[in-house]
């Protein structure tokens, strides 16, 4: 089953992927209680998943990956990310690479991002921000609560919608970048993710449970022994409401370097742009 959504575009929306997607193409096992019988199909995958945030919350902090596909009308682009993040304070920071424009224009720099609770901040945005100056965009009013719009997903939100598993089941070990991991497969609810989700993934989790006509999403979660997450795959799809037009979206997040320095300092008020984002 997939979750499909309606997609406003209006001057509020300055988020990437939002205007990519309308056209614009800019582009110890024990000591964590996961026993040996999880292993076992369909035994213990719901728990173990569940507690999957938590683990991470205690481990720190760790480097990360990010790629999002998106398939509409015969188009295909991915957009990807790489960076750190904070699980204990809940920010991280990713450098988000556009596609190349199939029309040949010149490459779009590559984006930073902050990702603090609530909130996104962009630079080397485009559309009329001026380069020394960041993009904030209040992630609890978007339709989607950024878990597309950015053009990656957070990585503790992708793994805090393991919170809201409906089902899952064990398909078997496998091995992600050298590690070898437990694969789970199952579907998650939007809705349940964000009443048990920590406080600051709460209200934009809310808001995504609102916006999709479906709150369940199709994933598929890889972790190691400890209970860490490696790799979580979601997959969405919606409907594009400017062209009413099918957009596809498998949204990767790879998890490594686990306790890493992960420093991150949010912009100050005045490093923030607050003119009009240019129509794209």
């Amino acid at each position: 089953m997939v979750v499909r959504q309606q997609v406003r575009v209006g001057a509020a929306v300055v988020a990437l992927a939002g205007l990519l997607l309308c056209g614009a193409l800019l582009t110890g096992c024990a000591s964590l209680g996961i026993a040996a019988e999880d292993a076992r199909p369909g035994t213990g995958a719901v728990g173990v998943l569940e507690r999957s945030a938590a683990v991470l919350v205690r481990q720190g902090s760790s480097r990360a990956r990010t790629s999002m596909e998106m398939a509409t009308g015969g188009t295909r682009v991915t957009i990807r990310g790489e960076g750190v993040y904070d699980y204990r304070d809940r920010l991280g920071r990713l450098t988000v690479t556009l596609p190349q424009d199939p029309a040949g224009a010149e490459e779009h720099l590559p984006i930073t991002e902050l990702l603090a609770p609530g909130a996104l901040f962009m630079k080397n945005r485009g559309a009329g921000v001026p380069a020394d100056k960041w993009v904030r965009v209040d992630t609890t009013t978007l339709s989607d609560g950024n878990l597309v719009t950015g053009g990656a997903t957070d990585p503790y939100t992708a793994v805090e919608l393991l919170r809201g598993v409906r089902a899952a089941t064990y398909v078997g070990r496998a091995e992600v970048e050298g590690a070898s991991v437990r694969h789970y497969r199952g579907v998650a609810d939007i809705g349940l993710a964000a009443r048990r989700a920590s406080a600051g993934d709460r209200e934009p989790l809310r808001a995504a449970a609102k916006g999709f006509a479906t709150s369940e999403v199709p994933f598929d979660a890889y972790l190691d022994d400890r209970g860490r997450v490696r790799k979580v795959r979601h997959r969405f799809s919606f409907v594009n409401g400017r062209r009413k037009t099918a957009v596809e979206v498998t949204s990767t997040t790879l998890l490594y370097g686990f306790g890493v320095p992960a420093e991150v300092r949010l912009p100050a008020s005045g490093d923030i742009f607050t003119g009009e984002i240019a129509a794209q």
